[in-house]
């Protein structure tokens, strides 16, 4: 079975890439906390200081004064949304895409088991679907570790994706059967 690959790989790929979920929750969200408090305090701050008409402790704040609130809350805020890239960028780009490409090998797997098409034919689809996932999801995930390297071969991913999905489409007209096929 050609396919058995593609499906084995899917399911150690999807564990690898949905881990960093937890990885995310374990190391990144503890300082988007903490910027979330500072944030929550600052603006906090601005929104007392406008209800009271710039007031504090019963005597009018001077422009600087409020000017410097203001500069605080809002490099409170850019503080929050520096600590939420890291984060947005793990989810969006190797989470996401890592968890998406370890289904698809899954299914491509599954349907090559199903295609009764030349062995060659179904093994170029299957390492075609597992060069996409490891050159596309596995690039976003070096990137995430520092490995700036991995940028290079980044492009190259989604082609593959794209090309293995239009080969099976036609291994499937070609040579779809309604049960697995021995190769």
């Amino acid at each position: 079975m050609i396919g058995k690959k593609n499906i084995v790989f899917g399911f150690l790929y999807l564990v690898l890439t949905a881990a960093l979920g937890p990885y995310m929750v374990v190391k990144m969200l503890p300082d988007v906390g903490i910027a979330q408090s500072e944030k929550q305090a600052k603006v906090g701050r601005l929104q007392q200081l406008k209800i009271n008409q710039f007031e504090e402790d019963l005597e009018k704040l001077s422009g600087k004064k409020i000017a410097e609130a203001n500069t605080d809350g809002i490099l409170a805020i850019n503080k929050l949304l520096n600590s939420r890239q890291p984060i947005d960028s793990v989810k969006s780009g190797a989470h996401a895409h890592g968890n998406l490409e370890a289904l698809l090998n899954i299914a491509a797997g599954v349907v090559l088991c199903f295609i009764a098409v030349a062995p060659l034919f179904k093994q170029i689809i299957s390492w075609i679907f597992i060069a996409g996932a490891l050159v596309h999801s596995g690039s976003l995930y070096l990137l995430n570790f520092d490995q700036a390297w991995a940028l290079n071969l980044l492009p190259v991913g989604p082609w593959l994706v794209l090309a293995g999905l239009l080969l099976i489409g036609i291994a499937t007209i070609m040579g779809f059967k309604g049960e697995i096929v021995k190769d």
